[in-house]
């Protein structure tokens, strides 16, 4: 699984960090980021979740 998040579409909802805040965290200005580490989602299913859940769509996960 890869995760990619566009910044420059990000507006820092967190909804994200909501549904999967085992691989989603939010930085020191708001924006989603990775947990260091969760750079592929480790399986966790939950990430195609936040990817959904994210109001502009700018969460992408790939096979």
């Amino acid at each position: 699984m890869h995760i990619d998040i566009d910044k420059d579409v990000c507006i820092g909802a967190g909804q994200c960090a909501l549904a999967a805040p085992g691989v989603f965290t939010q930085d020191d200005d708001g924006f989603s980021t990775l947990l260091p580490g969760r750079e592929d989602g480790t399986g966790d299913p939950m990430a195609r979740e936040a990817a959904r859940a994210c109001p502009v769509g700018a969460i992408k996960v790939s096979a």
